[in-house]
């Protein structure tokens, strides 16, 4: 495995979003939405865990309305905040109104930084994917973030790797520092614990 695997895979994913059509995409959004409100109740009645999510950019799956759904729910969401490379810190997200710009292009909450090791108390993070293998192998954007962060997660924490139907794959290039995911979220598949068989 090179890093010209992993590119390639990002190449070739990244190409596949911009090709999908628009309607497609709102209808996963709205499929994403659903899942993650039923997965913050079932977070809900489990007890008093965060729930860790991301503000999705460009054609990354999903949208506002899912952190939202989160919300209604009755669970804390958590947001990462965009800083130097290193584990990330986070901010507790209160609605759309409180998303302020960001570095790297991204959305971030306003409220108060909490420090990386805060994603402790999340009981389910979602995990932002170009792709998800059947195996866990997840294959991200390349900057690390999440690999330097996710090792702080409590270890009974669902990690969910969301990507659109199609970018659940068989097999991915890993490394041995890659964080494997335990569960996949996809519009048409809904949440899925893996490895798959």
């Amino acid at each position: 495995m090179t890093d010209d695997d992993k590119r390639a895979w990002r190449d070739r994913t990244r190409a596949a979003r911009r090709g999908l059509d628009d309607g497609y995409r709102v209808d996963a959004s709205e499929a994403l939405s659903h899942a993650v409100g039923t997965l913050a109740s079932r977070l809900r009645d489990c007890g008093d865990r965060a729930l860790a999510a991301y503000v999705p950019i460009g054609r990354e799956p999903g949208s506002t309305a899912m952190l939202d759904a989160a919300v209604r729910a009755g669970v804390a969401v958590l947001l990462p905040v965009a800083g130097d490379p290193g584990p990330m810190s986070w901010a507790r997200y209160t609605g759309p109104d409180s998303l302020v710009p960001a570095r790297h292009g991204l959305l971030e909450p306003s409220g108060p930084v909490l420090p990386p090791d805060t994603i402790g108390n999340a009981g389910v993070i979602l995990v932002p994917a170009l792709a998800v293998d059947r195996r866990g192998g997840r294959l991200g954007r390349g900057a690390g973030f999440y690999d330097r962060t996710l090792h702080l997660a409590a270890s009974d924490a669902w990690l969910v790797g969301v990507v659109y139907d199609d970018d659940l794959v068989d097999r991915l290039p890993t490394e041995d520092h890659d964080v494997r995911m335990t569960h996949v979220l996809t519009p048409g598949g809904g949440l899925r614990r893996l490895p798959l068989e």
